[in-house]
Protein backbone atom coordinates (compact mmCIF):
# COMPACT_ATOMS: atom_id res chain seq x y z
CA UNK A 1 0.00 0.00 0.00
CA UNK A 2 1.27 3.27 -0.95
CA UNK A 3 1.41 5.85 1.46
CA UNK A 4 0.34 9.27 0.29
CA UNK A 5 1.39 12.93 2.14
CA UNK A 6 -1.43 15.06 3.45
CA UNK A 7 -2.98 17.36 1.16
CA UNK A 8 -1.72 20.40 3.79
CA UNK A 9 2.35 18.89 3.33
CA UNK A 10 1.77 18.88 -0.30
CA UNK A 11 0.37 22.08 -0.60
CA UNK A 12 2.95 23.50 1.39
CA UNK A 13 5.47 21.85 -1.27
CA UNK A 14 4.01 22.98 -3.98
CA UNK A 15 3.30 26.88 -2.32
CA UNK A 16 7.26 26.73 -1.76
CA UNK A 17 8.29 25.80 -5.00
CA UNK A 18 5.98 28.56 -6.79
CA UNK A 19 7.22 30.98 -4.60
CA UNK A 20 10.95 30.07 -5.45
CA UNK A 21 10.10 30.16 -9.16
CA UNK A 22 8.35 33.50 -9.09
CA UNK A 23 11.17 34.66 -7.23
CA UNK A 24 14.34 33.43 -9.23
CA UNK A 25 11.98 34.73 -11.99
CA UNK A 26 12.04 38.45 -10.88
CA UNK A 27 15.70 38.16 -10.42
CA UNK A 28 16.44 37.16 -13.76
CA UNK A 29 14.10 39.42 -15.70
CA UNK A 30 15.35 42.40 -13.49
CA UNK A 31 18.80 42.16 -14.25
CA UNK A 32 20.79 44.08 -16.90
CA UNK A 33 21.70 40.94 -18.74
CA UNK A 34 18.21 40.46 -18.91
CA UNK A 35 17.91 43.93 -20.48
CA UNK A 36 20.99 43.50 -22.58
CA UNK A 37 19.09 40.18 -23.97
CA UNK A 38 15.57 41.63 -25.07
CA UNK A 39 17.44 44.39 -26.57
CA UNK A 40 19.03 42.17 -29.07
CA UNK A 41 16.07 40.54 -29.78
CA UNK A 42 14.38 43.36 -30.41
CA UNK A 43 17.37 44.59 -32.96
CA UNK A 44 16.92 40.98 -34.89
CA UNK A 45 14.44 42.18 -37.23
CA UNK A 46 16.75 44.72 -38.43
CA UNK A 47 19.01 41.86 -39.41
CA UNK A 48 16.62 39.46 -40.48
CA UNK A 49 13.84 41.08 -41.34
CA UNK A 50 11.51 38.34 -42.62
CA UNK A 51 11.40 36.88 -38.86
CA UNK A 52 9.70 39.61 -37.38
CA UNK A 53 6.49 38.17 -37.05
CA UNK A 54 7.50 35.01 -35.68
CA UNK A 55 9.56 37.65 -32.68
CA UNK A 56 6.26 39.43 -32.92
CA UNK A 57 4.83 36.41 -31.18
CA UNK A 58 7.52 35.44 -28.81
CA UNK A 59 7.23 38.97 -27.71
CA UNK A 60 4.25 38.76 -26.95
CA UNK A 61 4.46 35.53 -25.41
CA UNK A 62 7.48 36.76 -23.04
CA UNK A 63 5.28 39.98 -21.66
CA UNK A 64 2.13 37.46 -21.05
CA UNK A 65 4.11 35.48 -18.95
CA UNK A 66 6.53 38.12 -17.52
CA UNK A 67 4.12 40.30 -16.13
CA UNK A 68 2.51 38.34 -13.78
CA UNK A 69 5.64 36.06 -13.02
CA UNK A 70 7.24 39.90 -12.22
CA UNK A 71 3.81 40.29 -9.66
CA UNK A 72 3.92 37.23 -7.88
CA UNK A 73 7.84 37.35 -7.44
CA UNK A 74 7.67 40.64 -6.06
CA UNK A 75 4.54 39.63 -3.79
CA UNK A 76 6.57 37.12 -2.33
CA UNK A 77 9.69 39.68 -2.12
CA UNK A 78 7.49 41.94 0.08
CA UNK A 79 5.80 39.51 2.36
CA UNK A 80 9.53 39.03 3.40
CA UNK A 81 9.94 41.98 4.09
CA UNK A 82 6.82 42.77 6.19
CA UNK A 83 7.96 39.94 8.23
CA UNK A 84 10.64 41.37 8.74
CA UNK A 85 9.40 44.59 9.32
CA UNK A 86 7.00 42.78 12.26
CA UNK A 87 9.69 41.73 13.70
CA UNK A 88 11.35 44.90 13.75
CA UNK A 89 8.48 46.62 15.18
CA UNK A 90 7.89 44.39 18.03
CA UNK A 91 11.94 44.63 19.19
CA UNK A 92 11.85 48.27 19.18
CA UNK A 93 8.31 48.35 20.94
CA UNK A 94 10.44 46.21 23.01
CA UNK A 95 13.19 48.80 23.67
CA UNK A 96 10.83 51.72 24.22
CA UNK A 97 9.31 49.41 26.93
CA UNK A 98 13.15 48.92 28.70
CA UNK A 99 13.71 53.02 28.11
CA UNK A 100 10.23 54.22 29.93
CA UNK A 101 10.91 51.83 32.39
CA UNK A 102 14.72 52.99 33.04
CA UNK A 103 13.33 56.80 32.71
CA UNK A 104 10.92 56.00 35.33
CA UNK A 105 13.81 54.59 37.59
CA UNK A 106 16.23 57.14 36.76
CA UNK A 107 13.09 59.93 37.77
CA UNK A 108 12.38 58.12 41.07
CA UNK A 109 15.92 58.39 41.94
CA UNK A 110 16.75 62.11 41.20
CA UNK A 111 13.19 63.26 42.72
CA UNK A 112 15.38 61.43 45.99
CA UNK A 113 18.13 63.54 45.29
CA UNK A 114 16.40 66.79 44.44
CA UNK A 115 14.43 66.70 47.78
CA UNK A 116 17.39 66.55 49.44
CA UNK A 117 19.79 68.74 47.84
CA UNK A 118 16.44 71.53 48.49
CA UNK A 119 16.06 70.46 51.92
CA UNK A 120 20.30 70.97 52.68
CA UNK A 121 19.87 74.25 50.97
CA UNK A 122 17.28 75.38 53.16
CA UNK A 123 19.03 74.74 56.38
CA UNK A 124 21.01 77.68 58.28
CA UNK A 125 24.56 77.65 57.46
CA UNK A 126 26.78 76.14 60.47
CA UNK A 127 30.03 77.94 61.47
CA UNK A 128 30.72 76.20 64.57
CA UNK A 129 30.44 72.53 65.09
CA UNK A 130 30.95 71.07 68.84
CA UNK A 131 32.25 67.69 68.91
CA UNK A 132 32.19 67.34 72.71
CA UNK A 133 31.88 69.25 75.46
CA UNK A 134 34.82 71.23 75.50
CA UNK A 135 36.11 71.04 71.79
CA UNK A 136 34.96 73.82 69.16
CA UNK A 137 35.67 73.29 65.26
CA UNK A 138 35.45 76.79 63.49
CA UNK A 139 34.55 76.51 59.91
CA UNK A 140 33.53 80.55 59.35
CA UNK A 141 37.34 81.50 60.25
CA UNK A 142 37.04 83.74 63.12
CA UNK A 143 37.99 82.53 66.37
CA UNK A 144 34.85 81.23 68.59
CA UNK A 145 33.72 83.87 71.03
CA UNK A 146 34.20 81.91 73.96
CA UNK A 147 38.26 80.65 73.66
CA UNK A 148 41.57 82.17 74.81
CA UNK A 149 43.76 83.43 72.16
CA UNK A 150 47.11 82.80 73.93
Amino acid sequence: MIKHPPKAALLSIVNRCNDSVAVKMTVIFGSIWCVYAFLLFSLTPLVVPKWQDTLLYISNCIQLVALPALMVGSAVLNRGANERAEQDHQALLEILADVKEELADLKLRTSGLTRYTTEALQRPMVTDVSISDQTFVNLGGSPPPDTDPS
